[in-house]
């Protein structure tokens, strides 16, 4: 029995292990890309190290300069912080006490805006380009980021409210009730009471829109004009050519834009568990 189990042990994590490493392997392949000099690693090899090692593409994307001398990667990278920070606080402060109102409150047309948001889901974003660039354009939002922080705003709320309302449902009425036994306010229950409970369900949501905004790249591409006004997801859009792709430079700065969201990963990891799984069963 003892040999069975070792065995069984050696075969499972064996398994895990090869799972592991061939779920790595692309991102392999794209850093030995990036750190290969040039685009000498853009070639048909297997071997997920570069031959030579080298920073070139890295410093080719954060020193790049737009024809007027201007600091694209410093620019771009300050449009993409403030962009995904500002679309997460409205996005998260507008869905929460639209979650909550929906969770706590019975009102006229209630099922009917849950239900509106559930279907606006069902449409891809592409639908939306048309509409949305007409009332940008009729506001003077375009090349604008003001306007991108509203369009990505709005368009997360759906999701966002959804996920907060089933977790906003797991949490006792007795707790309100409570509070308000003892003269506390609905706006004190729903400040000091239902958010600070709420909070992995709240830091995965605002995980959520911060990746969207982060990484969108069509509505940015489309409504944006100048290349300082550029988010990073369109800089690397800017290395493929008609006749060519800079891969060592598109590797470089897929990487560095995929570092913020790996960090807030780690970050937000002992949150990620409850906020996903807790909402899913009413309790």
């Amino acid at each position: 029995m003892k040999k069975q189990s070792l065995w069984g042990s050696v075969v499972t994590h064996g398994t895990l292990i090869f799972i592991t490493l061939a779920t790595l392997y692309p991102l392999f392949i794209v850093l030995r890309i990036a750190f290969s000099p040039g685009d000498s690693g853009a070639n048909a090899s297997l071997n997920p190290l570069p031959r030579e090692w080298s920073l070139d593409n890295f410093e080719a994307v954060v020193t790049a300069t737009s024809s007027r001398g201007e600091w694209l990667f410093g620019r771009q990278l300050l449009n993409s912080i403030i962009i995904s920070v500002a679309t997460t606080i409205l996005g998260i402060f507008l869905a929460t006490t639209a979650a909550y109102a929906f969770s706590r409150f019975r009102f006229a047309g209630r099922k009917a805006g849950l239900m509106a948001f559930l279907v606006s889901q069902m449409f891809p974003g592409m639908l939306m380009m048309v509409p949305l660039y007409l009332i940008l354009d009729a506001l003077g939002l375009l090349n604008a980021s003001l306007g991108l922080i509203v369009v990505y705003a709005t368009t997360a709320i759906p999701f966002a409210v959804w996920m907060l309302k089933g977790y906003f449902d797991t949490i006792p009425k007795d707790l309100e009730e409570s509070a308000i036994m003892d003269g506390a306010s609905q706006f004190t229950i729903f400040w000091r009471i239902i958010l600070p409970l709420s909070m992995p369900a709240v830091a995965v949501t605002a995980l959520f829109s911060f990746m969207t905004a982060w990484n969108e790249f069509v509505l940015a591409f489309t409504l944006m004009e100048e290349p300082t006004s550029f988010t990073l997801p369109v800089t690397i859009y800017a290395y493929v050519g008609e006749q060519s792709v800079e891969w060592g430079k598109f590797a470089a700065a897929s990487i560095i834009v995929s570092l913020p969201v790996v960090l807030l990963f780690f970050a937000l990891q002992r949150n990620l568990v409850g906020g996903l799984t807790a909402g899913g069963v009413k309790g």
